[in-house]
């Protein structure tokens, strides 16, 4: 009981070695779970996959039938004094095995893609990325500036915010079809709806965070004749820079939220097509292993970032915690 005390309440060094552990624990009790359901009989497993058709004529082997048929068919051989078909316990085909979608994750980097009319996974993937670095670098462009002047000059705020707060229930997904009028049926269309969703909500959470900067700052600036632009550049921007990049690396995994709707418009391409045309063939190891792909480049791009920040910004404590 004590090493259990002294590690609740270790040192920093303990606090480092928890949050390790806790973000291990975090991946491993999902993982187990599913292995519970995937390779324990008992647990789940609705589903016979027939081994042996047996007697039964529409019978194939790797077909998957209910149990309840499963057993009336048995049920009806062993009447008619045929073969009894066989199988074993399996889930339904949309919830494929960890060992298979790890298969399916080796495969669609290494191998090129069985259907011809499908790219491969990494093609969909350098795509998609493309997609999100031009949508968000476009409302960044846009929304951080008007985000930091919004925040700082009131009166700019009132002006503006009303008619942002507003927008922002509109959901991009609507603007499709004018997205596709306008732009075409290639990637601007795709890259408007990132920017419309990330947009609107990156005003005002940066105004916001301008506005937490202390009110002490900028009066001993102005009171010093610090004015205009320079008031921006020197005081304003300075002193919101560790907070502004945290919710930078926030509206990022936004943006990736947005991804799969901003494919569905226009021309046929991008992870969303790779896992739309896997779903249609059935292949949905493949689509696993797509979404978690998606997954772990978004949560490893926010573990680098997060440790980019506590480097750019030492002295920010709160860096530390996220």
């Amino acid at each position: 009981m004590s090493l259990i005390a002294n590690w609740l309440t270790g040192g920093a060094n303990s606090d480092e070695h928890k949050r390790a552990l806790f973000g291990i624990g975090s991946f491993l009790l999902p993982l187990l779970v599913w292995c519970l359901v995937s390779y324990v009989p008992f647990i789940w497993h609705p589903k016979v996959y027939v081994t042996d058709p047996g007697g039964v004529d529409y019978f194939q082997v790797g077909m998957l039938v209910d149990k309840t048929m499963f057993r009336e068919e048995a049920a009806n051989m062993e009447q008619a004094h045929l073969a009894l078909p066989e199988g074993k316990p399996s889930n339904p085909i949309y919830l494929p095995a960890p060992d298979a979608v790890a298969k399916a994750f080796y495969n669609g980097f290494v191998n090129p893609p069985t259907n011809t009319d499908v790219p491969s996974m990494p093609a969909s993937l350098w795509h998609s990325i493309q997609i999100i670095f031009w949508g968000f670098l476009i409302s960044s462009l846009i929304g951080v500036p008007l985000g930091i002047l919004s925040g700082t000059y009131v009166t700019l705020g009132r002006l503006n915010e009303p008619f942002i707060e507003f927008f922002r229930y509109l959901p991009a997904p609507a603007f499709g079809a004018l997205a596709v009028a306008i732009l075409g049926i290639y990637d601007g269309p795709k890259i408007a709806i990132i920017v419309i969703g990330t947009l609107f909500q990156q005003v005002l959470i940066i105004a916001n965070t301008t506005r937490k900067l202390e009110t002490t700052i900028i009066e001993a600036a102005r009171t010093l004749g610090t004015r205009g632009p320079r008031l921006i550049s020197k005081v304003v921007v300075p002193g919101i820079l560790p907070d502004l990049y945290r919710d930078q690396r926030i509206l990022l995994g936004w943006a990736w939220t947005y991804l799969i709707v901003a494919e569905l418009i226009g021309t046929s391409s991008g992870i969303t097509w790779f896992i739309t045309q896997q779903a249609r063939y059935q292949h949905f190891d493949n689509v696993y292993a797509a979404i978690m792909t998606i997954g772990i480049i978004g949560f490893g791009s926010d573990l680098i970032l997060a440790r980019l920040g506590r480097r750019l910004f030492p002295w920010d404590r709160t860096q530390d915690r996220t």
